[in-house]
């Protein structure tokens, strides 16, 4: 059994090598038998592999069990080894849906046979739709959870990365000998666009590889399709997909007001033109395509591409939109079976987008997901010049268009509506207030002595393409990307309880001060541009508290080891314990993007603290609960659990006041309100955990 949780992170590597080749840095060899030879190897693929195997270098080699019953994989096969797979499809979702199900479906104390299933998968189907199912299989599965999920980013980085570094990362690990020392090559901050285009203002977090793999291991913790509903149907799911999306909208709102742009145009009328273009310079590494980019005024066309199982209309996008916006009205929501039921966000979170726990598919459609596959074929919407998708349609590579955040504004201002409806109600004092506790001052330090300041920078790192570079020597390929940073600070807060000794939540949260027109906000709109920093619980003493908080232990974010992680150094030994939860924590907010930018001069900011009644946000469930990592909860949840936190998810900003007009109005005993600095040092520093140029093993 070991041994087998071992070798399974080998089918991770090189994804579009066949599996007759070594894996793995060590050069460890899968023993094929003519049952798992990829399709154009049956007459020599056995005789190939043995050659292989007679390589000196060849550190070990795995034997595979044959399969005990027949794997056919129908649908997955009609997927070709050099497309593009995107969630996003109908038809890319039964294929995925299908190989899960093969893989979840092998016996628990079958390990070999698991291992064997795999092999045969990873050398039929193509890498990409693998790569999906079998990540989503560890996770999931309670025999594989400790198997580390591979960054994707080392897996497949042409999705992340200017087509150009690959060809000279192959002339590197081509040309330069083993014992040679190399050095990174240098991905330019501004590759996809020049400062004629308004929009690229923001290419530094639309392109922000943290940001990028956040969204599709949030999406990998949290499918919306499978036969098995106990993997879809986490709790809460439907309203973390409002708020998780929601918080990315605010986020960025932000960056665009620090960049001198109006808050992001939500996308309302469908057949208007689009006017924002985007050039993605990425090409795919699997099809040997580049991405499809999209000209200015472009405008969605009804989708006929039955390869795809795209059969969508915009009059179908509509006739769903009234029916959602009926429900909103209403407050009810009708069943496939006629009945109704209260609307709630967790189920309007499940109808927009469309997961397998929409309470009625027919009625409610999918709009979120069918609005990416409109966004994305534009310019081949009936399949007539064979065109794959543009990157608005990959988990991995959407969040780099600028029509995500229209798209998305359209999402989470629907969510809104629900919020302001009469059927949510506005929170009384009595359910924001803490008796008893009183917020005495707040405060944000660091160390260079500026009180209330944060401090923004860029820094250059590095990531190694080598697993994804297939096809080529072994042996470290660096490239250095440049990414913004911030300062470590800490929050100090200091409480009087004249109550006995309790537990209080603390909610910490950030919102630029003025809007686009430098005008104080009205807290109607200002709530939806309040970031969330951290969320904690904390015991008070009676009498007067003083809690500090690093920057760093924040539930919206997981470190940036945990972002870049690199597999083969830090695990090593798939039995340590740390691991079981390695691969849900691997899912949170970028550590490095906690800060917005801010600008040179200073952006002002208003910190908020709140220290709410712990008998009303309380879980007995996870009172006792250790975790063996750092867990974005705020945005992930926690794995095998309830959601952390009784209340509504972006508490107590996800729904409009009935009393205050502003946020100073809305300021009780309990809070904290402080005006802070955001000031940016427009000056690069090298990344210090980046490694020293050296020599391949």
């Amino acid at each position: 059994m070991e041994g087998v949780l071992l070798n399974l992170p080998l089918l991770f590597d090189r994804p579009n090598e066949p599996m007759i080749t070594p894996k793995g840095d060590d050069k460890a060899l899968f023993e094929l038998t003519e049952e798992f030879l990829p399709p154009g190897y049956e007459n020599n693929g056995v005789e190939l592999n043995n050659r292989f195997g007679d390589d000196v270098d060849i550190s070990r080699k795995i034997p595979i069990e044959n399969l005990k019953r027949k794997v056919n994989f129908k649908t997955a096969t009609q997927l070709p080894v050099d497309s593009d797979f995107s969630l996003f499809l109908p038809k890319h979702q039964e294929m995925a849906t299908e190989v899960i199900d093969v893989l979840m479906n092998v016996p628990e104390n079958e390990l070999q046979q698991f291992l064997s299933t795999c092999v045969f998968a990873r050398s039929n189907l193509n890498p990409q739709l693998f790569n999906y199912c079998f990540s989503v299989a560890l996770m999931h599965r309670r025999d594989t959870r400790q198997v580390p999920v591979t960054n994707f980013a080392e897996s497949f980085p042409a999705k992340f990365m200017d087509s150009q570094v690959f060809q000279k990362a192959r002339e590197v690990a081509a040309v330069l000998p083993r014992n040679v020392p190399r050095t990174p090559i240098i991905i330019p901050r501004d590759y996809t666009a020049t400062d004629l285009e308004e929009e690229h203002r923001l290419a530094y977090w639309r392109e922000d590889l943290g940001i990028n793999l956040h969204h599709w291991h949030w999406h990998l913790v949290y499918p919306f399709a499978a036969s098995q509903r106990e993997i879809v149907a986490k709790d809460r799911r439907g309203e973390l997909f409002f708020y998780m999306h929601s918080q990315m909208i605010a986020r960025y709102n932000g960056e665009r007001l620090n960049n001198a742009l109006k808050r992001v145009k939500k996308f309302s009328n469908w057949r208007e033109p689009i006017p924002e273009a985007y050039y993605p310079k990425l090409d795919s590494l699997t099809s040997s395509r580049g991405w499809p980019p999209r000209q200015a005024n472009m405008s969605w066309q009804d989708l006929n591409r039955p390869v795809d199982g795209l059969l969508v209309t915009i009059d179908d996008m509509e006739r769903w939109r009234r029916n959602i916006e009926e429900a909103i009205a209403t407050g009810r929501v009708t069943n496939a079976d006629g009945s109704t039921r209260p609307l709630d966000i967790d189920t309007l979170g499940n109808m927009l987008e469309a997961s397998i726990l929409s309470p009625n598919r027919e009625l409610y459609g999918s709009i979120h997901n069918n609005g990416h596959s409109f966004s994305a074929y534009m310019h081949d919407p009936q399949h007539r010049y064979l065109e794959s998708f543009g990157v608005i349609a990959d988990e991995a590579t959407t969040m780099r268009d600028p029509f995500f955040y229209r798209w998305h504004a359209w999402i989470d201002d629907t969510f809104q509506r629900h919020k302001e409806s009469p059927y949510v109600r506005p929170y009384t004092r009595s359910e924001l207030e803490n008796p008893g506790v009183r917020v005495t001052s707040i405060a944000i330090e660091n160390d260079d002595n500026q009180p209330n300041t944060l401090t923004t920078f860029w820094m250059s790192s590095d990531v190694d393409l080598s697993r994804g570079l297939d096809f080529s020597e072994r042996g470290p390929v660096y490239a250095r990307f440049t990414h913004l940073n911030h300062r470590p600070f800490r929050y100090v807060i200091k409480v009087n309880n004249t109550g006995s000794a309790r537990r209080t939540t603390v909610r910490i949260f950030i919102a630029p001060k003025f809007d686009e027109r430098n005008l104080a906000w009205a807290l109607a709109d200002q709530r939806k541009m309040f970031v969330e920093m951290d969320r904690f619980i904390i015991p008070l003493n009676a009498g007067e508290n003083t809690i500090t908080r690093l920057s760093t232990q924040s539930s919206v974010t997981i470190p940036f080891e945990q972002t870049f992680r690199d597999l083969s150094a830090q695990s090593g030994d798939a039995r340590r314990p740390g691991l079981a939860a390695f691969n849900f924590c691997g899912c949170g907010w970028p550590q490095h993007m906690l800060v917005p930018k801010g600008t040179e001069a200073g952006a002002t900011y208003q910190f908020f603290v709140m220290l709410s009644n712990y008998e009303l946000d309380s879980l007995e469930e996870n009172s006792n609960v250790e975790s063996t990592c750092v867990e974005a909860s705020s945005f992930c949840g926690l794995r095998d659990r309830k959601y952390p936190d009784r209340r509504a998810m972006g508490f107590p900003f996800d729904r409009p006041s009935s009393t205050a007009a502003n946020i100073e109005d809305f300021i009780l005993p309990n809070m904290g309100l402080q005006d802070i600095t955001i000031r940016l040092r427009n000056e690069t520093v090298q990344n210090p955990r980046n490694p020293a140029p050296q020599a391949a093993q």
